[in-house]
């Protein structure tokens, strides 16, 4: 498949973006810098995520649009996602593109109640700014008319892949504790073709 990556130079976007290109689709990756951006077998594109004539540019063509987009300062207000989000499902709408996969976090919506009590104090502090954005991101998505699919992981972490993810179900309020960026990279990408969690947020972890 023909995949854009948003937020290919962060630690989730540079794991996605590794293992698309091994899984063989052909990658492009949006980045801010491209100077700053140094991975073979893809295609880069500059620019400013909230900009719709360069998302427009790195739209065009694809088959999937995988967002990877997370603040660097989450503790304090923004509105960077949502609006990245935005101006990201109207590229996609005028560019007939139909498959959207978002990263949100854990604590959102119904997953408040699989969040540890680390993790709500967590969103309450230190990720209180990026809170706000991701629940106006997802939003944003589920009213898309897009083919969506939100993931909600809990903690992230940069151990080597276990190879497993479990989906935590609001209803059980059972806790999802940590999850490997590389795990969380190949249950994205899984859902390109999959309509298993299709037009759902769902709460990921580990364990």
């Amino acid at each position: 498949m023909k995949v854009l990556v948003i937020g290919a130079a962060g630690k989730t976007g540079r794991a996605v973006v590794e293992q698309a290109v091994a899984a063989g689709h052909q990658v492009t990756a949006f980045v801010h810098k491209a100077d700053e951006y140094e991975v073979s077998n893809v295609r880069v594109i500059e620019g400013d995520a909230t900009n719709s004539v360069a998302m427009d540019a790195a739209v065009l063509g694809q088959d999937a649009v995988l967002d990877t987009i997370g603040g660097k300062t989450p503790y304090k207000a923004t509105t960077l996602e949502s609006s990245a989000a935005n101006t990201i499902i109207a590229s996609m709408q005028r560019n007939g593109v139909r498959r959207l996969v978002v990263t949100s976090m854990i604590g959102e919506g119904d997953s408040e109640v699989n969040a540890t009590l680390y993790e709500r104090l967590l969103i309450a502090t230190f990720l209180r700014g990026a809170d706000k954005d991701k629940a106006a991101m997802e939003s944003a998505v589920e009213s898309s008319g897009l083919e969506w699919v939100i993931l909600r992981p809990a903690i992230l972490n940069d151990d080597p892949a276990k190879g497993n993810v479990r989906v935590f179900d609001a209803e059980t309020g059972e806790k999802a504790h940590k999850i490997t960026r590389a795990d969380l990279a190949d249950f994205m990408l899984a859902q390109l073709d999959s309509n298993e969690y299709l037009h759902q947020a769902v709460t990921i972890a580990n364990s």
